[in-house]
């Protein structure tokens, strides 16, 4: 499992239920049915990954995330992820509301583009940076909302949203002790659990 997955896998409660929004193939779901008993559910737009995700024995329907979660009633899930996706919709604010009335808790991570290599790229290049958790030129990027740890922290803050934990990791998904002392600076990609 990616790594990560693995950290998010830890704080997911045994035989709770798991709504992961932008699934991917189900890697996720299908590690925690199999190993915690967690009942899930996946929502994914690609079509080969939906495949892979019924070919895992994931749950999944063919979504469109933009157009919100009205379809689920509230508090169906004990805990809602969305994985790498935050940064790509349409209207990420209004999400993290959703994804907070559907379920008691949520996960969402994200890159951070307030990262030390993003600034250098932008400044000494001019140019879009790019790098490995930022892998896409500027024209054809799934991320159309850039923010830093920051930016977000200031979102949960004025939409009445409590950050339970926090993690903040490498391009490889490592936490490193020295991280933690500037996240906004040496951080990559966010981890948040979070609760209203």
């Amino acid at each position: 499992m990616r790594a990560d997955l693995e950290i998010i896998y830890e704080w997911i409660s045994p035989q709770s239920r798991v709504l992961d929004l932008g699934c991917g193939d189900g890697e996720l779901l299908s590690q925690l049915q199999k190993t915690r008993a967690v009942t899930g559910l996946g929502m994914e737009i690609e079509n080969d990954k939906i495949i892979a995700c019924v070919e895992k024995g994931v749950s999944v329907v063919k979504q469109d995330l933009n157009k919100g979660l009205q379809n689920l009633s509230d508090k169906c899930f004990d805990t809602v992820v969305m994985t790498q996706s935050f940064q790509q919709l349409d209207a990420p604010h209004l999400m993290l509301d959703e994804l907070l009335r559907v379920g008691h808790e949520a996960i969402v991570t994200f890159p951070n583009f307030g990262h030390w290599t993003t600034r250098r790229y932008l400044g000494f290049k001019g140019r879009m940076p790019m790098s490995e958790a930022l892998p896409h030129m500027w024209f054809d990027t799934p991320n159309i909302h850039h923010c830093t740890f920051k930016d977000f922290e200031v979102l949960c803050l004025e939409r009445n949203i409590r950050i339970k934990e926090r993690t903040v990791v490498d391009s490889t998904h490592q936490s490193r002790w020295f991280i933690n002392l500037f996240p906004n600076i040496l951080g990559e990609i966010a981890i948040y659990r979070l609760s209203k």
